[in-house]
């Protein structure tokens, strides 16, 4: 049927039809919900204090709940709404800076740590040599640039004995 309803990304997600440089959305975007969620909750918690829930069967505690479940996604939105200082590029920059090779091959992938979900870039790299004797896994923050973790060790499918290093 040529009438279904389809699930489509929003234009500045879809990358299937993109042609050049892709640039990752802001995470700040996620406070737009968060604004909504908040006057979501005010207005449901308004609601449950000015009727009388003992006369209608509309309102009742679960409107106070409701409240609470909304004012709580809205501080999780407003929370993890992180601005974004360093695009993919400069984390690439930097993670070459720390990996101590001359870096050939590369990629560059948005993860978020922890409860507040900061986002970071995931960036694997290889050495400049072909094929690459070395290869690297470097955690850049995405908020403030600082390098959070880096991970060196010798391209198993270059070397026969190759051992991983933390530095």
């Amino acid at each position: 049927m040529s009438d279904e309803i389809r699930d489509q990304l929003p234009e500045d997600l879809n990358a299937a039809d993109f042609a050049g440089a892709y640039e990752f959305p802001d995470n700040s975007r996620r406070r737009i919900p968060g604004y909504i969620y908040a006057a979501l909750a005010l207005a449901a918690a308004a609601v449950w204090a000015t009727k009388d829930r003992d006369a209608s069967v509309i309102v009742n505690d679960g409107a106070l709940l409701g409240a609470g479940i909304l004012g709580f996604a809205a501080l999780m939105s407003f929370a993890s709404g992180w601005r974004m200082t360093v695009d993919e590029k400069e984390a690439l920059v930097r993670a070459t800076a720390s990996v101590g090779f001359v870096t050939g091959h590369a990629s560059a992938q948005q993860v978020w740590r922890g409860l507040r979900s900061r986002p970071t870039w995931r960036i694997f790299c290889y050495s400049a040599e072909e094929p690459p004797l070395q290869r690297g896994l470097v955690m850049v923050d995405a908020v403030d640039g600082r390098v959070v973790e880096v991970l060196v060790e010798a391209n198993p499918d270059a070397s026969p004995n190759g051992g991983a290093t933390a530095k």
